[in-house]
């Protein structure tokens, strides 16, 4: 799937299924809330953290899809697309950094 259809999709599943979007702020904090529960099964997966019951059946594939569910949510009721920021960001990061991480010692 492109970057713009699964806009398109969550466009339209919003207005079938969610009513409207939810404001700007409350979808800062869910964003800021689900990075944390991907947060926590990272911290659990391959840190020293163990897992508590409510932790077994979270997948990070789950966690991350709900991430991109509510920045994409964002991105629309903003007006972002989200295929020309990448774009802009994977060109930028190209020129700020094309020799930088060849070139650091921690990384070989």
């Amino acid at each position: 799937m492109e970057i713009q259809e699964a806009q398109n999709k969550v466009d339209q599943w919003i207005k079938k299924y969610g009513v409207r979007y939810f404001n700007e702020l409350t979808n800062m904090i869910l964003l800021t809330e689900e990075v944390g529960e991907l947060a926590r099964i990272v911290a659990r997966k391959y840190g020293e953290q163990s897992y508590k019951e409510s932790d077994k059946n979270k997948s990070l594939e789950e966690e991350m899809a709900d991430i991109l569910f509510v920045l994409i949510c964002m991105a629309n009721q903003t007006g972002v697309n989200l295929t020309d920021a990448l774009i802009k960001n994977l060109d930028k990061k190209t020129k700020r950094d094309a020799t930088r991480h060849l070139k650091n010692e921690k990384l070989k």
